[in-house]
């Protein structure tokens, strides 16, 4: 299967490489591609070297596939190109998520909704992703009224710039700024543009995926996102309110049952997800389980996961694995 990795050079284009070599996806051919800036460059796909080409000539070699990480813009202009010429696209960036008609996936929440004819399918946020994939089952079982998430999110979410800006203060060295502020030794309390209603962007991706992955907009999410100056991974506080009563024991059974999910709750041995711990590894950690004493029916939890892995491409190509296996392309 001819396979194309549209922004092969950037963090998470580097990403779905490696994840598609590690899953050992079914690829006959692999075509990188990028801006023209970068058509020429090599990139390493299971130890051969392949020169990057421009969108044009990967569209004229009609690949079934091809995982989009290029922004949001390149995203709009090409996208639909692949799909005219029949190429199925799954899109990292946050252009297709909420639009009408488009699916949006996470295949351990919501797989099923995907069909021959979808040519465009949107992978969520990061942040997103890693959070619902630990409420699914609990959802299922218990049934969410409301969220109240706050997000410790690694510097890799925003890109090489932002880890250079990084490295660079914890070197003392001067050089361009990802961020409005310092991030090193600092927690920003801003991810992406402010909007009109004093939440950013990323906040109000985490409220408008959640309700449509989830498939019930009845869901009541609120967010707080911030950027930390961690590389390795996202983590959030989450706490959950249910329709229903819920006993500890059997959130526990949920969770260590439910696909991609590893629970690390033992607090009395220091035992508990941490960025450091999901980095290159493509499942969801769960810990600090605990009810909410303050009200009836809610839970708290910690959830932690790679931002670029299970949050970006393997995401992705876990949705072109669901593709291939039930024969939607």
């Amino acid at each position: 299967m001819k396979v194309a990795v549209v922004g092969a050079t950037g963090l998470v284009g580097t990403q779905m490489i490696r994840v598609l070599e590690e899953r050992n996806f079914p690829v006959s051919e692999f075509i990188p591609v990028a801006s023209e800036k970068s058509v020429g460059k090599k990139v390493l796909f299971k130890g051969d070297e392949y020169a990057v080409i421009g969108m044009q000539e990967a569209i004229d070699r009609r690949p079934p596939i091809a995982v989009f990480s290029a922004g949001g813009g390149t995203s709009r202009m090409w996208a639909p190109r692949f799909a005219e010429v029949g190429t199925t696209v799954v899109d990292n960036s946050s252009a297709w998520r909420m639009e009408p008609g488009i699916k949006l996936v996470v295949p351990e929440v919501n797989a099923h909704v995907l069909e021959k004819t979808d040519k465009i399918i949107a992978n969520p946020n990061c942040s997103t992703i890693q959070m619902v994939v630990a409420l699914v089952g609990l959802h299922k079982a218990y049934k969410i009224k409301r969220i109240v998430v706050s997000t410790y999110q690694s510097v890799t979410g925003t890109g090489k710039k932002a880890v250079d800006q990084m490295m660079n203060e914890r070197k003392g060295i001067t050089g361009e700024m990802a961020y409005p502020h310092k991030i090193d030794m600092n927690a920003l309390p801003h991810i992406d543009v402010f909007l009109d209603n004093g939440y950013t962007k990323e906040e109000m991706k985490m409220v408008n995926e959640t309700r449509k992955i989830m498939e019930d907009d009845s869901i009541r999410v609120t967010a707080t996102t911030v950027r930390i100056p961690v590389i390795g991974g996202h983590s959030e506080a989450v706490n959950v309110e249910f329709e229903k009563e819920f006993e500890l024991s059997d959130v526990f059974k949920i969770l260590e049952n439910s696909p991609g999910v590893i629970v690390m709750d033992e607090p009395a041995r220091n035992i508990y997800p941490m960025p450091i711990v999901s980095h290159n590894r493509d499942e969801v950690f769960v810990g600090r389980i605990r009810r909410d004493e303050t009200q009836p029916k809610t839970l708290n939890m910690w959830v932690v996961s790679d931002n670029l892995r299970k949050g970006a491409a393997t995401n992705a190509i876990q949705i072109a694995e669901y593709l291939v296996e039930k024969k939607l392309i």
